[in-house]
């Protein structure tokens, strides 16, 4: 069981029916399909009490999953605040604190104040707020200094319109962080370990396909220059090297570029800095590793007696800086230009710079080939 797992366990289901309890623990490690399985046969009053126990963001994915008639049921059984707070929650997009709202409460401290004094004399004139619009990452850094059991959520005006528990603002950023690896290569972010291989599948399967297509367009390049791989055999054998070091470069410029995003470093004009730094970094990483690269090749093609050994050796020196280039520009701009076209930049971003980077590669290492040789 995970941590975060524990931790609401220990403190939100400390309290209830073992029943309760038990099913609690099964539902937040299941995707919001397979927790409407499970909670369909229990009646209204269980299911209201198990979304009460979520996640508001959780609660939502879940009630939203449930057939039309039965989810109106499930609603008229719930409390009026709850289900206002559903309703309002749900008009808000994915990943922002409109999801994560809680009804409105308003919590007085008479100890701490006489009881000569004024209400407007013991209250925050101007207090810390989060509003619904932001996104977990703006918030995060938001309360970075501010370590509230709760935070009011409010609209722009200052008009309170929910609650924000701390605990569920980190559960949902540890979601959030934890999905992302998984969607660089193409697997869904509600898939856990407990889905259904069948599911798992229907996930999966389609990026594959995307993947197999890349390779296949990898494939074209190298049936090109298939005249030049017969008369210099030694390309063939550097093909892997030149693919892994680009791949390498590019991924790596891809992993800065979402974090940047995630820790909100990467502002509005500052991405015409990281591709600049990416291309710097590809360029002289390209070119230290090639000059390894272009002796290991020149060696090699001593041993099987080549004629151009030193051309070979040229050419991988600059083929592998030539891609290193290639790459970090590719991997620094997949997920900018992903996120201005309204997509998740973390989305298959991974094949979609692969897909990149193994062309590319392949075209310059052969071209060169075919231009010197």
């Amino acid at each position: 069981m995970s941590e975060s797992t524990k931790e609401i366990e220990s403190g939100a289901v400390r309290e209830i029916e073992p029943e309760l309890r038990e099913l609690f623990t099964k539902v937040v490690e299941r995707d919001p399909r397979e927790a409407v399985k499970m909670l369909e046969p229990y009646p209204d009053e269980f299911v209201v009490q198990m979304l009460e126990l979520l996640n508001p963001a959780s609660a939502l994915n879940i009630l939203q999953r449930f057939d039309s008639a039965r989810r109106q049921t499930v609603l008229a059984t719930a409390s009026v605040e709850d289900t206002q707070q559903w309703m309002r929650n749900q008009t808000y997009p994915e990943r922002t604190i409109g999801r994560l709202m809680q009804p409105p409460l308003a919590v007085f401290r008479p100890l701490l104040a006489q009881s000569t004094q004024r209400l407007d004399e013991i209250m925050l004139a101007n207090p810390f707020y989060l509003t619904p619009d932001m996104s977990l990452t703006d918030a995060m850094r938001a309360v970075l200094v501010r370590h509230f059991p709760v935070y009011p959520v409010c609209e722009k005006t200052g008009q309170l319109i929910g609650l924000l528990r701390g605990q569920m603002l980190f559960e949902a950023e540890t979601i959030e962080l934890s999905a992302q690896p998984g969607e660089m290569v193409g697997v869904e972010r509600e898939e856990r370990l407990t889905t259904p291989w069948l599911r798992s599948l229907k996930f999966r399967h389609p990026w594959l396909q995307v993947n197999l297509f890349s390779g296949l367009l990898a494939a074209v390049v190298v049936g090109y220059f298939q005249e030049t791989i017969d008369r210099v055999i030694a390309l063939a054998v550097f093909l892997p090297v030149l693919i892994g070091q680009a791949a390498n470069t590019g991924v790596q410029a891809l992993a800065v570029s979402l974090r940047g995003m995630t820790l909100g470093d990467l502002r509005s004009g500052r991405e015409s800095m990281l591709v600049t730094k990416e291309m710097l970094l590809g360029t002289f990483n390209g070119a230290f590793t090639g000059v390894t690269g272009g002796i290991a090749m020149f060696i090699f093609a001593i041993m099987i007696k080549s004629p151009v050994a030193v051309m070979l050796g040229i050419i991988v020196f600059l083929a592998i800086t030539i891609s290193c280039l290639i790459s970090g520009v590719v991997g620094a701009m997949v997920p900018l230009v992903l996120k201005k076209f309204g997509a998740d930049p973390a989305t298959a971003s991974s094949i979609v710079v692969t897909t990149f980077t193994d062309v590319g590669c392949l075209a310059v290492f052969l071209g060169l080939a075919k231009l010197l040789i």
